[in-house]
């Protein structure tokens, strides 16, 4: 799901470190005190007991108290210190993206390549429709692209926007982007961690794809009839704000089609499965130009020289003044800078997990809830309970996948269940809930992207958050439990 494929760290082979001298309570003290000051800071002081910073500092608190539970338990620093550096090395290329996803909205905000979107948008794509054409149109373009990242940082932004002009919420928004891209992601035979689950599983990837379609259809539609009934609730006056809208962005910005040329472009870059970084970098090239050929009075008012403003654009916060004050809110970017917040979580997380990691603390919580999984729906329940768990503790989804899907591998075939079974289910509970934690490497990313808290989307993610509990039923009710061909199951 990740735009790196892997590439940076080779996650299949990594080890699971089993410490039998550390305790199941010594394993979930780090974990309870992290969701401990969490809640703390949220409920008491509204997200910022630290500073703007408090959840990475206090992830970096909870991986302190991790680390010396380890050093107790005969684990060097060192171990953990190479952890935390192969969990960093293998965020690198997202982070870089981050980068990159930061430099794109500065550019095509100033390049009049989002106002181009919202304008002709806004004339097409009113309220009653929005938001089952939110979770479509992602859905289309991350199957095509393979990645949820890719299409929050094109489709997506462009759609907040929109949206944001039309007095729709934007956590209604973001989760119906975010429904959509997980859904086109997890379905995509482009898509990382869609390769990885069968991988880990022992399956093939088209029998994998094939079998998602059971507990994956019922929960987009389900989706989208939610969407369209909120549709219909949504107290909006955009409708009669079209015009004056319309008005605003023709004055302040030179709008033509040709602006489309450059995310066209980018789309066209990411199917023909150019790497990530170049495709978004040439929508920044691509971008500055075009800024100085259609936009030179909006350079002009933003700095003394169009090249110091295009300089800002990628790399600081760009806002462009109308007189709307809705509009004033969309054309802000905070460029590369305002991703450094979302950058800072990441590896802060990053540095968490890899020592929980090094300490055996993720092995022995897996182990923990396998030794309770006695019967078929045990054995899905404990798979679901381990992936949402490693999402939260280890903040990373490619762990949430590779982690259960080593551990509970073999109980599968001994319960005489076909491998799909794992596979789907890991995807079910693993791929698509990671962008619920704020502090997970996609949370944290969508999060930034979009403009959008995790606790705004949340409850709006309805793809994300139903597809653990379809899962879930069809194990309770047998449906679609495919059995190994050379085995009868047990019970």
């Amino acid at each position: 799901m990740q735009d790196d494929k892997l590439s940076d760290i080779n996650i299949q082979n990594q080890k699971i470190k089993d410490n039998k001298e550390l305790s199941m309570l010594e394993a979930l003290i780090p974990v309870v005190f992290l969701m401990l000051l969490l809640a703390v800071n949220i409920a008491f002081f509204d997200g910022a007991v630290f500073g703007d910073y408090s959840n990475q500092f206090i992830l970096l608190l909870a991986g302190g108290v991790a680390a010396v539970i380890g050093l107790f338990n005969k684990v060097s620093f060192s171990i953990m210190l190479k952890e935390i550096w192969e969990n960093l090395r293998s965020v690198f290329v997202p982070i870089m993206i981050l980068f990159l996803v930061g430099a794109l909205a500065g550019t095509w905000l100033v390049s009049g390549i989002i106002p181009a979107i919202v304008y002709y948008g806004l004339q097409v794509l009113s309220p009653e429709i929005f938001l089952p054409a939110c979770v479509i149109i992602a859905a289309i373009i991350s199957i095509a692209t393979g990645s949820s990242w890719t299409t929050s940082a094109t489709v997506g932004i462009a759609l907040i926007g929109i949206g944001s002009a039309l007095r729709i919420p934007t956590g209604m928004i973001a989760g119906a982007v975010i429904s959509g891209a997980y859904f086109g992601d997890k379905m995509s035979p482009l898509s990382d961690t869609t390769n990885l689950a069968p991988a880990m599983a022992g399956t093939d990837l088209f029998t994998h794809i094939r079998y998602m379609t059971f507990t994956t259809v019922p929960t987009i539609l389900i989706t989208l009839i939610t969407f369209a009934v909120l549709s219909t609730t949504v107290d909006t006056t955009g409708n009669a704000d079209i015009s004056g809208l319309l008005a605003t962005i023709d004055t302040t910005f030179n709008i033509t089609p040709w602006l489309f040329a450059v995310p066209l472009t980018v789309v066209g870059l990411i199917l023909l499965k150019t790497k990530p970084l170049v495709a978004l970098g040439c929508g920044v090239a691509l971008a500055a130009i075009f800024a100085f050929i259609f936009q030179p009075n909006v350079l002009g008012g933003l700095a003394e020289s169009k090249i110091e403003a295009i300089n800002n654009s990628v790399l600081t916060d760009t806002n462009i003044n109308t007189d709307n004050e809705k509009l004033n809110e969309l054309f802000s970017s905070g460029g590369m800078n305002g991703m450094l917040w979302t950058i800072y979580l990441i590896c802060c997380a990053m540095v968490f997990g890899g020592i929980m990691d090094a300490i055996g603390a993720l092995a022995k919580i897996t182990n923990a809830l396998l030794s309770i999984a006695t019967t078929v729906f045990g054995l899905f329940a404990a798979t679901v309970a381990s992936c949402l768990g490693l999402n939260a503790i280890a903040s990373d989804q490619y762990l949430a996948l590779v982690i259960p899907g080593k551990m509970f591998k073999k109980a599968y075939e001994d319960k005489g269940l076909a491998p799909e079974n794992l596979s789907r289910t890991l995807e079910d509970s693993g791929t698509v809930t990671s962008v619920l934690i704020p502090w997970n490497t996609c949370g944290a990313y969508q999060s930034g992207v979009l403009g959008v808290g995790v606790g705004e989307y949340f409850v709006y993610a309805i793809f994300n958050w139903l597809s653990p509990f379809t899962t879930l039923l069809f194990a309770a009710l047998n449906i679609k439990i495919r059995q190994l061909k050379t085995k009868e199951a047990t019970n």
